[in-house]
């Protein structure tokens, strides 16, 4: 059976009715809420380094604190690199502190043995040539005999002088260049030794803030590559909502007005502060603008909620979004 044009007609304005009365009670105040979803910014956790992971310490929808566990690689030759840098750090100051303190004591006491032998070879000698400049003015020696005392006198008494020197020598402590050498060997071995432990640190991966394990990208056992995330993180502080408004209505808000955003399962609603109006529309009618073509122009508004109330949103949840 067909409809007459009277019936159609009447159909049409009762149609009309309803959807005036239903954009009248949306929104506050008579305006039609503005539509919108959640949106998270992930953080992507990964280690600098490769290697088979090793355990995994927590699982999807799991909740995060600050500084929990997330992951351990397999960290055999980190360890070894660090034990390695470590030692060599050791031998280094000690050969440092040893260029401070000269000679060892035992060392020096085989130096002033050794002084006393050529004092007293020397005394001797001395004593020998005195004697023998008294026989040669007798007559009692040659020339030669008396030449050959002299050259054992001065010969005893250069010993001397070497060995008092000697032992000088060897109470200083190392040359100072020889000294600025061996500390630039520490300083290079301090920095290995922070190379290591840093590349030990990167195989233990942990939470930089709370927040909800929205996924795990690897399983226990298998070959993580270097900077391939094995952890998905979304921080409720990362959690925001995206909504579009007309253009009318863009002048209107401001970064840093509250909105109240009501979704399904959200009970009373949150209130979210704007951080971020496009200054570009999302749509753009094609060749010109008209009074017909402009109301189709919306721009996107950010805002986020408080961390305490971003929890209860998913991100690609559908919301509803009017001032506050």
């Amino acid at each position: 059976m067909s409809a007459t044009p009277r019936m159609c007609t009447n159909a049409m304005t009762l149609a009309a009715v309803a959807t005036l009365a239903l954009l009248a009670g949306c929104g506050d105040g008579g305006t039609k809420p503005w539509q919108g979803y959640v949106e998270g910014e992930f953080v992507y956790v990964a280690s600098s380094q490769a290697g088979t992971l090793q355990t995994l310490s927590v699982a999807r929808g799991q909740q995060v604190k600050a500084s929990d566990a997330l992951f351990d690689l397999e960290a055999t030759f980190e360890i070894a690199a660090q034990a390695h840098a470590r030692e060599t750090l050791a031998s280094a100051e000690a050969q440092l502190r040893d260029l401070g303190t000269g000679k060892r004591p035992d060392e020096i006491a085989v130096s002033a043995a050794q002084l006393q032998q050529a004092i007293a070879a020397r005394d001797k000698a001395v004593t020998q040539f005195d004697r023998d400049q008294a026989q040669y003015a007798a007559g009692g020696i040659s020339r030669e005999q008396l030449d050959a005392s002299r050259a054992d006198a001065r010969s005893t008494t250069a010993r001397v002088q070497e060995l008092q020197s000697s032992l000088a020598v060897a109470r200083l402590p190392g040359r100072e260049a020889q000294r600025q050498s061996q500390a630039a060997q520490v300083d290079v071995a301090r920095a290995s030794l922070a190379q290591a432990d840093w590349q030990l640190a990167q195989k233990h991966a942990v939470a930089n803030a709370p927040g909800r394990v929205y996924d795990t990208m690897y399983r226990v056992g298998e070959w993580v590559a270097a900077g391939s995330p094995v952890v998905r993180l979304l921080p409720p502080a990362n959690i925001k909502v995206r909504f579009f408004v007309p253009q009318a209505t863009l002048g209107d808000l401001h970064a840093g007005q509250t909105v109240h955003i009501a979704c399904d399962g959200c009970g009373a609603g949150v209130d979210a502060r704007i951080t971020y109006v496009a200054n570009q529309a999302e749509y753009t009618p094609p060749v010109i603008y008209s009074n017909d073509t402009r109301d189709k122009l919306v721009y996107m508004i950010e805002a986020h909620p408080a961390p305490a109330d971003a929890i209860k949103l998913n991100p690609g949840q559908p919301v509803q979004v009017s001032r506050r």
